[in-house]
């Protein structure tokens, strides 16, 4: 990443885009965009030129929701520190909202990292707080260069820039030497431990005394497509093998089927085995739409959690247990399909459908959450939500309080083009954070995109004032170039102990069909996952090539 001035000062700027339908449409194009400049007079968007500030939807009577975007956004600075951004509301196409004649969105932000959204005020007060700090409401604002700094630092790519190893270590076998790992070092200040494949030749030893070795730093690249039409992939590692599961596109999503291999590339070997482990039964009424299925394992039991429907369509939350000691990949390894249900024995809805449940486990609590939608494809359609209840891990398939709706997808990269979606939720728990990821938009189109909902683990996850939905998505077909509606994503850990994200995504723009992918998700300085990294930021080559001093201790 190119160093910016240490001193003076820059500006930031805020903007929206004309809208291509093709290419980027009103949900995305009529969204606060954000720039950066050191002169005032050449600007250079941040986040690749994806939105970043996003108006709210409408609740409506009938629980539906009427999307919303802003225009002409302007900034200024703030009398008592801080910063005000401020745009008119309009409809989704951009026409004119004339509910809020008057009125004005309006953030507020101390560093164009985090904002803190007021909801409408009145124009009257914004342009007062313009005044009051000597200044007037434009589309762009003078800023420290601290500010500056931490901005483009923040919302620009993050990439290798550096390779560090220990100048000397003291050792006494090849399995210590094998231990010792490079740093690679990233442009944010941040580092990740990576695997050295050292030149052991070397070293004699059995012979005490200082030798210098080279070595290469190994980290691995999945290029993507890994799988073609397979969406909501889940890798899981069990009894010293791995697993692959997903929704089955390429089966009309008929049917659970699984694949087992020894290693995650293996998964996607050439002639990997499909195995099916749950057929479509009419008996059972297991018909259509066998959808995100994941495995967890939940009271010491491993479950697959999964949606599917009987005859008529219309998917619902199901729990697959499995028979100890069993073959994973066999049919007969799990026992009968049992339907998720409330604290009073019905199901979770008879006028709606339920799906993508995932499971999660904190120091206070053990919770599913999952997607609700009721009246689909209909004037009464209220978008998919989440809702998230807590369960006895001894009896999984049944709720132990009232479901909460946690989120709606009520910014525009969420409902895009009526696509009204919060979906896929998936959560990892890291130094005391509950991270939940979820999808919006299209789930088979360039749109989709992964939104992230943070909470603290020993806070109660049924208060949703606990909760924190970022405006912005952490991944999109802006984040990796080739990827296009990048979602319904999972994660695991592999042998390193590196935190992976597995997601389906398109080929190309115009394709329905879902691929899979992994890449490592990284931390930043700060502690936050960045979900976006491509392989190339992720691990430099030209950075590959280390050496060391090595005194072997005998």
């Amino acid at each position: 990443m190119e160093k910016r001035r240490s001193n003076g000062s820059g500006y930031l700027k805020v903007y929206t885009r004309e809208p291509d339908k093709e290419n980027y449409p009103y949900g995305l194009a009529f969204a606060i965009h954000m720039a950066y400049s050191e002169d005032g007079r050449e600007f250079r968007p941040l986040h690749k030129n994806y939105g970043i500030l996003f108006a709210e939807a409408i609740i409506m009577p009938n629980d539906t929701l009427s999307p919303r975007g802003v225009k002409e956004p302007k900034a200024f600075a703030l009398k008592d520190g801080g910063f005000g951004i401020a745009a008119v509301r309009v409809m989704e196409n951009g026409d004119a909202d004339e509910a809020c004649a008057g009125k004005i969105l309006f953030w507020t932000t101390n560093d164009w990292i985090d904002f803190e959204a007021k909801g409408l005020v009145s124009v009257d007060e914004v342009e007062a707080k313009a005044v009051m700090a000597n200044g007037r409401m434009e589309d762009h604002v003078e800023v420290d260069s601290v500010i500056l700094e931490r901005a483009i630092e923040y919302w620009g790519p993050i990439c290798h820039t550096e390779t560090i190893v220990p100048e000397c270590v003291r050792i006494s076998s090849e399995k210590e030497l094998d231990a010792v790992m490079a740093q690679a070092v990233y442009s944010d200040g941040s580092r990740a431990p990576k695997r050295v494949l050292w030149e052991k030749d070397a070293i004699d030893f059995t012979r005490p005394g200082i030798y210098e070795i080279q070595g290469r730093v190994q980290s691995k690249k999945f290029t993507f497509p890994l799988a073609k039409g397979f969406g909501d992939p889940v890798i899981f590692p069990w009894e010293g093998k791995w697993y692959f599961i997903s929704t089955s596109d390429n089966t009309g999503d008929i049917g659970l089927y699984m694949r087992e291999a020894d290693t995650v590339e293996g998964l996607f070997a050439e002639g990997v085995v499909q195995h099916l482990i749950l057929p479509l039964d009419e008996k059972r009424e297991l018909i259509q739409t066998f959808w995100a299925p994941e495995f967890h394992v939940i009271g010491g039991k491993l479950y697959i959690l999964f949606a599917v429907s009987g005859h008529e369509w219309g998917p619902q939350c199901h729990l697959l247990k499995w028979k100890e000691g069993q073959p994973l990949i066999k049919a007969e390894s799990w026992e009968d399909p049992v339907r998720v249900q409330r604290q009073d024995g019905s199901y979770l809805t008879e006028d709606g459908i339920t799906l993508d449940m995932t499971f999660l486990r904190t120091k206070r609590q053990s919770y599913v959450v999952w997607s609700y939608r009721l009246g689909m494809w209909k004037p009464h359609d209220t978008g998919s939500m989440l809702c998230i209840a807590t369960i006895d891990e001894r009896e999984p398939w049944k709720l132990t309080s009232d479901p909460v709706r946690l989120a709606r997808p009520l910014f525009g990269w969420e409902n895009v083009d009526n696509t009204i979606n919060n979906e896929g939720p998936y959560a990892f728990i890291r130094d005391g954070k509950v991270y939940l990821a979820y999808s919006g938009g299209a789930a088979n189109s360039y749109t989709y995109a992964v939104g992230l909902l943070t909470a603290g683990e020993e806070d109660d996850l049924l208060d949703v004032s606990n909760w924190q939905k970022r405006c912005t998505p952490v991944l999109s077909f802006y984040s990796v170039e080739g990827e296009y509606g990048p979602g319904h994503n999972s994660f695991y850990e592999d042998e390193d102990g590196n935190l992976m994200i597995a997601y389906h995504a398109e080929t190309d723009k115009k394709s329905t069909l879902r691929c899979d992918g992994i890449r490592r998700v990284h931390f930043r300085k700060d502690g936050t996952p960045e979900f976006g990294m491509s392989a190339e930021e992720d691990f430099n080559p030209k950075l590959g090539n280390v050496k060391m001093k090595v005194e072997i201790t005998g």
